[in-house]
């Protein structure tokens, strides 16, 4: 078996930022992780790795982006910690174009599929998610919003109303190369809690001969404010990321 080669070395600030863009329209397949070794009043520690993905359609005439998410997660119990699947969340994101701004917006809906009960919420979630993303000469500029609010599920678990904002900044350097910002601010509007991270790393984008995008990235992540227990003091977030060409 021969190592894949590689079509350029160095893929140009368009192909680069494409790789980087959460919604251009390729079947993506990412393989992430977020670890937090430090969380605030706790020794414990979490572990989320993520299977997440992108399908373009046209269903119904309509361009549409179809993102799923579904983790395996490691979380404390009373007696060390567990490790099973965790809820499974689907978007259904519509894009348009403002001017040179790529937004869009679209139902979400999580399943309770975790194994065990720490590692999910024991709910029905539903909510929205927007996306805008700015293309720069140098980089992406953009964010992604979420938000969804138990309606369902189990009765003795606590009902859910969750905020997220992720900030995405991604610079552009030679070779592929690109620094990113892309920590993801979560609060908790149940009960209050909240964390709010900033995150500093470094990417490699890589095109093979067959059109495939190969994009990997480490990116430490520091909790500059927050409230309530056990919310994460560092975390490192990591992933390979593919894009797979649309056939024609």
């Amino acid at each position: 078996m021969t190592a894949p080669a590689f079509g350029q070395a160095s893929p140009p600030s368009s192909e680069a930022n494409d790789a980087n863009n959460p919604l251009t329209p390729k079947i993506t397949v990412n393989f992430q992780d977020q670890w937090a070794p430090q969380l605030y009043n706790s020794n414990d520690t979490t572990n989320a790795f993520l299977f997440r993905g992108l399908i373009p359609s046209a269903a119904f005439g309509t361009p549409q982006l179809f993102r799923y998410t579904l983790p395996v997660t490691t979380a404390p119990t009373p007696t060390g910690n567990t490790t099973s699947i965790g809820d499974l969340n689907l978007i259904d994101l519509f894009p348009f174009k403002v001017g040179h701004t790529e937004v869009a917006i679209g139902p979400q809906l999580t399943a309770p599929t975790a194994g065990k009960d720490e590692t999910g919420t024991g709910k029905w979630q539903a909510g929205l998610a927007v996306i805008v993303i700015a293309p720069q000469k140098w980089g992406l500029l953009g964010t992604l919003i979420t938000w969804q609010q138990s309606f369902a599920g189990s009765r003795r678990r606590l009902d859910q109303n969750n905020l997220a904002f992720q900030p995405l900044i991604l610079y552009n350097l030679p070779r592929g190369w690109y620094l990113r910002s892309t920590a993801t601010w979560n609060a908790d509007l149940q009960r209050g809690n909240y964390a709010i991270p900033v995150g500093l790393g470094l990417g490699k984008v890589k095109l093979l001969k067959s059109g495939t995008t190969v994009n990997v990235f480490l990116e430490p992540q520091w909790t500059v404010s927050r409230s309530g227990a056990g919310q994460p003091q560092f975390q490192v977030f990591a992933g390979v990321n593919l894009q797979f060409p649309m056939k024609r």
